[in-house]
């Protein structure tokens, strides 16, 4: 994705394949949905948990953007804004859904889950490698959605969230514009 330049050929790839795999999945077992967290229960108990969090975060955000005059407006904030939630439930969907759901469900070993809650913080760090600031913040705030998750398993809001503390952090702290990142081949 990086080197070509093909982030959005790349985002939508993910999101198509990963939509194709869902479908599929639902089709041999119509339940898959509820058991991943695709699920009306619990979404407001879940964003009401997470809401303090998203605050801080845009709050931070702008503070940050605004002290160090990385602070400028413009409509792509929008549409990120309104689109980058579709990212974050795909991201939350494979990390939390299939990784930490398949960790938790392994019958024959009892894994403890402050280890999953540390493995799978760990990798969706990683995934965010090079940005050294950016892993440890991911770190962090899927130690928080991992243990919302295993509480109320309600991928909707947790993928909410993602995707709005990410757009402040990418566009004000970060000084990303993600909508400019994703057509830079056109």
């Amino acid at each position: 994705m990086d080197w070509l330049d093909f982030r959005a050929f790349y985002t939508v790839g993910v999101i198509l394949l990963w939509l194709i795999y869902i479908f599929f999945r639902v089709k041999t077992n119509p339940k898959s949905l509820h058991i991943w967290g695709f699920k009306k229960e619990y979404f407001k108990q879940t964003i009401i948990y997470l809401i303090p969090i998203i605050s801080i975060s845009i709050v931070v955000s702008v503070i940050y953007g605004s002290y160090n005059s990385e602070l400028s407006f413009s409509w792509h904030f929008i549409l990120i804004f309104l689109l980058y939630p579709c990212w974050g439930i795909i991201q939350q969907f494979m990390m939390l859904g299939i990784i930490s759901h398949n960790l938790v469900a392994i019958s024959d070993v009892k894994i403890n889950r402050f280890f999953i809650i540390f493995l799978v913080s760990t990798l969706f760090s990683l995934i965010h490698y090079p940005s050294y600031s950016l892993m440890i913040f991911t770190f962090f705030l899927e130690m928080v959605f991992i243990t919302v998750y295993l509480k109320w398993r309600n991928l909707w809001a947790i993928g909410l969230a993602h995707g709005w503390i990410a757009t402040f952090i990418l566009y004000f702290i970060l000084n990303r514009d993600l909508w400019s990142e994703l057509f830079v081949r056109f």
